[in-house]
């Protein structure tokens, strides 16, 4: 998996592509992780756009779960965006949906902070 990272006036956007999956989770958690302390030292919210993600296991549901947690700790809002139909269903039977719930893309994302 391999993961960009954008500032924009508003947030910090972090957008994974490919799987995140038990090999991967880890690197992702990390990389969110540090993005939501930056984005709390610059007064910044984060999204994660998940428009290039393709797979997402219960080990990358793992790590947005304590990218929630840790947001919300920090005080920084916490969006995910643009989730491809089989990882927006991962969501929606997991509860994730409740717990992050997704928009449909990056300006809606902004819109909502």
């Amino acid at each position: 998996m391999e993961t960009t990272r954008e500032t924009t006036e508003l947030a910090l956007v972090i957008a994974p592509m490919g799987r995140l999956d038990f090999g991967s989770a880890a690197s992702f958690q990390d990389t969110l992780e540090k993005g939501i302390a930056e984005a709390a030292a610059a007064k910044l919210a984060v999204i994660v756009d998940c428009a290039g993600l393709d797979y997402l296991s219960s080990a990358g549901l793992r790590s947005f779960l304590i990218g929630a947690r840790t947001a919300q700790a920090a005080g920084v809002k916490l969006k995910v965006c643009a989730l491809q139909k089989s990882v927006g269903e991962v969501f929606d039977v997991s509860g994730f949906s409740r717990i992050l719930p997704p928009v449909s893309d990056r300006a809606a994302a902004l819109a909502a902070l």
